[in-house]
């Protein structure tokens, strides 16, 4: 167990230096106490104090470029579908959203269709609505990272279909059932697994994160990451999280991952967002440590969280892709509203 590192005395050597301490059987410790989740290999020091500092303190500049920089926004990804033929796709909403289609099950990750989360407000629009998903899908499955608002929000888990399935984290059964009165809604502890159709599993994996809504309490639910097993293709659905070594572990455990779904957003400045969120690097080093085949980049170009602009986590990931000479045909990059033909 470690703390993680101030703003006075934060360097990115320590900090890996903390990473590399942790031992691979800390990932499967208890995560609970009483009614408060915690990371067991980072128990976190963050306070309301750091979070006014660094309200305070002075932003990063960024260029021209990097300021207005944003994905490309498709608005046709209903006739996408629509014409794809029944062909097996991954299609990118915004943010942490995304649509996939695999054999017979479809999945819905993340759904966020509002026009803030809690304060921050959208600089790119979703590339469908719930609306148009209940028309489109009679069955699916809604799977939730998290609490937090740009990944868990009200209006968009209340205008899904009743007759949709919710995979959540353990403590957010009771949230969502008030919303979805109706919905099957199952709880999901890390390094459980569920059968959701024939050949069909969603595990839920750990993540290096934390949760708090606005008079819900900090940590009174579970964060997680998913892989979700089908026939033929292996998708890992990572939340939100900083870098940690379960990645790797996630890597040796699972042979087969075909698409990794990895946050990149809001960490700047790097001392206060380093252990929840990763930076490029950090990304593209988690995407090797999985062995997957691809990498989608998740929750840029929506929503300005931290100092950084919206788009600037896409760009800064070009940049870096191109800086390491890494094959470019294994990141997809996608556009809000592309359709991916799964490969």
């Amino acid at each position: 167990m470690f703390l993680g590192c101030s703003h006075h005395k934060f360097s990115e050597e320590e900090w890996h230096e903390q990473i590399e301490s942790v031992q691979t059987s800390q990932l499967y410790e208890k995560h609970q106490e009483a009614e408060t989740f915690f990371n067991p290999w980072l128990r976190s020091d963050r306070g309301f104090g750091q979070v006014i500092t660094w309200k305070l303190s002075e932003t990063l500049p960024y260029t021209e470029e990097e300021a207005g920089f944003l994905p490309k926004v498709h608005r046709d990804a209903q006739k996408q579908i629509l014409d794809n033929g029944g062909s097996d796709f991954i299609l990118w909403i915004g943010h942490g959203s995304f649509l996939i289609k695999t054999g017979s099950q479809y999945w819905l990750l993340d759904p966020m269709f509002s026009k803030r989360a809690l304060l921050a407000a959208r600089k790119t629009p979703p590339a469908l609505t719930a609306e148009e998903i209940n028309k489109l899908f009679p069955n699916l499955n809604v799977v939730i990272s998290h609490n937090h608002y740009d990944h868990l929000d009200e209006d968009s888990i209340k205008q899904l279909s009743e007759k949709y399935v919710f995979y959540v984290p353990k403590g957010l059964k009771k949230i969502v059932r008030s919303w979805q009165p109706k919905a099957r809604i199952i709880e999901m502890d890390w390094w459980q697994t569920r059968e959701v159709a024939e050949s069909y599993e969603i595990h839920c994996l750990p993540a290096q994160h934390w949760s708090h809504r606005v008079f819900g309490g900090r940590n009174t639910s579970l964060w997680a990451s998913f892989m979700i097993i089908t026939p033929k293709t292996n998708i890992y659905f990572g939340g939100d999280s900083g870098y940690f070594i379960g990645y790797r572990e996630f890597g040796k455990k699972y042979s087969k991952i075909d698409y990794a779904l990895i946050p990149t957003t809001a960490y700047h400045p790097r001392w206060f967002m380093h252990e929840a969120h990763m930076n490029s690097e950090e990304a593209i080093q988690a995407f090797q440590d999985l062995g997957a085949d691809y990498f989608i980049p998740t929750q840029w170009g929506t929503f300005s969280l931290a100092d950084e602009p919206a788009g600037y986590p896409g760009l800064d990931l070009i940049r870096t892709i191109k800086e390491q000479k890494l094959d470019r045909d294994q990141y997809l990059i996608l556009d809000i509203g592309q359709l991916l033909p799964i490969r």
